[in-house]
Order: structure tokens, then sequence, then C-alpha cells
């Protein structure tokens, strides 16, 4: 079973991919983190997250997904922000994977050190022992994202986060429309030529902006992984 394990974060946002085969041994795949420019705004830098997490996710094709839950911060402006990001990875694993599971730092600690106060450095060494690397992972962030990953691996008692199916749309089978979009297929209408003709015109217009805007994005992934 492949497990993808995210430390969410606006300016990095950290990723641990791990392997765990019927012994129950751990392989570590990749790990990494998905960095922003902060000179840029918060949309385009929400939207490079979503690029990253959507390019580990075609790589990897994870079975479940394991994040690590926000923990309650001081600075209201930098908590919203996270939240964002964290928002963004979700949605992006939403609709890739239907098994998604939230873990609190002190649960991640209890499973992977039998300590739930353990610190940084302790949970770093026995992550590096567990996976067999021969150096602690860097940065901090791609630690606690394999931190996270194999503490579902261990356990996933706490259930399950999200489950992405309802009557009319299952994980896998996205063929039928929802009930909104099959009422909205069912407006006829009652627009002038010359109306049809401007918002004809508005379309491309919009179109051309996103190509530009996604060419943008994409130079600037491009360089953060760079980085």
């Amino acid at each position: 079973m492949i497990i993808l394990g995210i430390d969410p974060g606006l300016a990095t946002m950290g990723f641990g991919v791990v392997q765990r085969d019927e012994r129950g041994v751990f392989t570590a795949l990749d790990y990494g983190v998905v960095t922003t420019p902060k000179e840029e705004n918060l949309p385009v830098r929400l939207a490079i997250l979503e690029r990253g997490v959507n390019a580990i996710l075609d790589r990897y094709h994870p079975d479940e997904i394991a994040f690590e839950e926000l923990f309650f911060t001081k600075n209201i402006t930098t908590g919203i922000a996270v939240a964002q990001a964290r928002g963004v990875a979700l949605l992006a694993c939403a609709k890739r994977c239907s098994a998604l599971f939230e873990y609190t730092p002190m649960q991640i600690k209890q499973a992977i050190t039998g300590y739930g106060k353990a610190d940084k450095k302790q949970m770093q060494e026995v992550v590096t022992t567990l996976l067999r690397l021969q150096t602690v992972p860097r940065p901090d962030d791609a630690a606690d994202a394999l931190a996270a990953a194999m503490c579902h691996g261990f356990t996933n008692r706490f259930g399950s986060l999200f489950t992405v199916g309802n009557t009319t749309r299952t994980a896998g089978n996205n063929t039928a429309p929802t009930t909104y979009f099959r009422d909205a297929r069912d407006i006829r209408s009652t627009k002038t030529r010359a109306e049809a003709a401007l918002d004809k015109a508005k379309v491309r217009a919009k179109k051309d902006a996103e190509k530009e805007r996604e060419a943008k994005i994409a130079a600037l992934y491009a360089a953060a992984k760079k980085r």
C-alpha cells in the first residue's frame, strides 16, 4: 500500500510517500517540499501548491493520504493562510483519492515514538531509523510528512476525514452528473444574438487570461523546484 503524508503550509508544504508491505515494513519512495515565493499574491501561491500536490498524485497514485492536523496558532493571519493552503491540498487530494485521514501532532508522535510529547529531534531520528535512511530527512516539513504517513500506516483507527461519494457521484465513477449540474443543463437560453456574441468574446478573453496565468504559475513552480 502506498501512503502519502502531507504537512500543510503556505510557504512550504511537506510531503512524504511511503510504501508498506504485507509484513508492515515501510520504505520511503519520495519526500520533499512544495514551496511558494513570498512575493507572489495568495491566489498564485495556492495555485502553485495545487500544481505541486497534483504532480505528486500523478506520479505515485497513493492508496491513502494522511494529513497532519493544524494546531492553534496565536498569529491569526498565519493560521488563516496555512488553513487556506491546507484546503487547497485537501481539495486536490479529495478529487483523486477517497481515503483521506487526519492526525494531530500528538497522535503522530505517539504512533512513531511511543511518546506523545517527543521533541522534533527524537521524531526525526525514529523516522530515519524506521525508513532505513542514510541521513535525517530535510527539511523538517518533509520529515513531518513522512511521520504522518507512517502514523497512518501503523494505525488508521481514528477514522476517515472525508468520504468522496454520494448518491449521484462516487470515487472512481465521475460519469454521473450531480443534481445541480443536471438541472443546469436543462436551462434554455433566452439571450439575444448580440448578448451571445458578447458572452463568447468574454469567454475567449477569460481563456486567454487563464492561459497566461497558467504559464506564469508553471514557470514559478518550475523555479521553486530548482531552489
